[in-house]
């Protein structure tokens, strides 16, 4: 089992999506799993509801999506970046502009779900192949430095608070 990451691996800011990652769990088996489970969750929106937005000037659950998964893709290239030892430092990623000028309100949800899932498998399928020796390997991005295990920790965790964010303030009252 890969072991859970320690203050040091990763900026503290981080540790907020860490702390949601059970106790415990294999971390390869969790991003699996939630790949099942989100495929289950998303599908249970409709079209209709994936343009509500909770508040003004608040995101819509298609833009929540679309920050989910480019968010995903840039924390897996992290960890493709440092587990083959790269040595450069890698720049920093800002949520803001990038959900902008993805324009997910004009994406389809049935092609926002499809997007994230097909970005969920490549997620499982480099960490369930990634060797032993990969996942303490450390590099910096955004100026912090990082392991390859204190991004997949933060991949999963990021999943379940955006997730959460969903249900609670989004669907909350008899939403999917």
């Amino acid at each position: 089992m890969i072991e859970r990451p320690q203050r040091g691996e990763i900026g503290d800011y981080y540790f907020r999506y860490i702390d949601l990652v059970p106790e415990g769990a294999d971390i390869r088996d969790l991003i699996e799993s939630q790949r099942r489970s989100a495929a289950a969750f998303l599908g249970g929106i409709s079209e209709e509801q994936s343009r509500k937005r909770y508040a003004p000037e608040k995101w819509s659950m298609r833009q929540v999506l679309g920050h989910v998964a480019d968010t995903e893709l840039v924390f897996l290239f992290r960890a493709f970046w440092f587990a083959r030892s790269f040595p450069d430092a890698l720049p920093s990623f800002d949520e803001k502009p990038s959900a902008e000028r993805q324009r997910a309100d004009d994406i389809s949800w049935e092609s926002l779900t499809s997007a994230f899932d097909g970005v969920r498998a490549a997620t499982v399928g480099f960490f369930r192949n990634l060797p032993p020796e990969a996942w303490t390997r450390t590099g910096i991005a955004s100026g912090n430095p990082f392991t390859v295990r204190a991004l997949a920790f933060v991949i999963a965790g990021h999943l379940a608070h955006h997730e959460r964010v969903l249900r609670e303030r989004y669907l909350a009252g008899g939403g999917a």
